[in-house]
């Protein structure tokens, strides 16, 4: 009998192992520019921290995507399961920023001139979140009326509809994690380069910041101010 060599790769591809042609290291690692071309070596830690943000994001928006197909088939304790993904991989993305801390504003300065027009309102992830983040709410929506609720009816049913109550914490427990990004990232922008200064996008700093009030499922949010209402009138 012939004793396999595990010591060498089977699948195709370019690495010299397995992992490497699996994960395609050589094309990842090959992402950032090198120390030749870099204006400040950190151009790595900047792109590091923006690249890495993208696959996070990505992973977050294609489980919210698909954890709004299975709510619209009523399986919600899977939907459930891939949103808590999605609100975990958006908050390695926040954790990320602490990085960008990291770096001389003034130096900061010599590789912003490399970046051409770039801004975060062009990130492919975050444009997609915006583009499922709706539907999801749709389906949750459709889902309370298909059952003859509202979100207050909802959150003060007790443990009678705790699958649609589970639901409900997760989609603004998401809603506000885009909230902690964009304040996060709001705060890193002013550390860095200031909040009274043009961004280079030609978008002025303080527009970041009057983004932070923006929600995707605002009937969560005044679902709140209504049972403090409800409970201050039986008081």
């Amino acid at each position: 009998m012939a004793v396999e060599d595990y010591t060498q790769p089977v699948l195709p591809g370019e690495g010299a192992s397995d992992y490497e042609r699996y994960l395609r290291t050589d094309d990842l690692l090959a992402l950032q520019k090198r120390p030749d071309d870099q204006v400040h070596r950190d151009e790595l830690l900047f792109q590091t921290v923006h690249q890495a943000s993208e696959l996070w994001l990505k992973l977050s928006w294609a489980e919210a995507e698909e954890a709004t197909r299975l709510i619209e088939h009523g399986e919600l304790p899977a939907a459930q399961r891939l949103l808590r993904r999605a609100v975990l991989a958006l908050q390695y993305v926040i954790s990320q920023l602490d990085m960008l801390e990291q770096m001389s504003p003034w130096e900061y300065q010599t590789i912003r001139k490399a970046l051409g027009h770039g801004s975060g309102f062009d990130s492919p992830g975050f444009r997609e979140i915006r583009r499922v983040a709706p539907q999801l709410g749709q389906a949750f929506s459709a889902l309370l009326r298909e059952r003859s609720l509202d979100v207050v009816e909802l959150y003060r049913s007790g443990r009678e509809h705790e699958e649609l109550y589970q639901l409900a914490e997760l989609l603004i427990g998401w809603d506000e994690q885009v909230t902690l990004w964009r304040m996060r990232h709001y705060l890193v922008v002013a550390r860095v380069i200031g909040d009274e200064v043009v961004g280079t996008q030609g978008t002025p700093v303080e527009l970041l910041g009057g983004l932070i009030k923006q929600r995707f499922y605002p009937e969560l949010w005044r679902a709140r101010n209504r049972l403090t209402e409800l409970a201050n009138e039986e008081d």
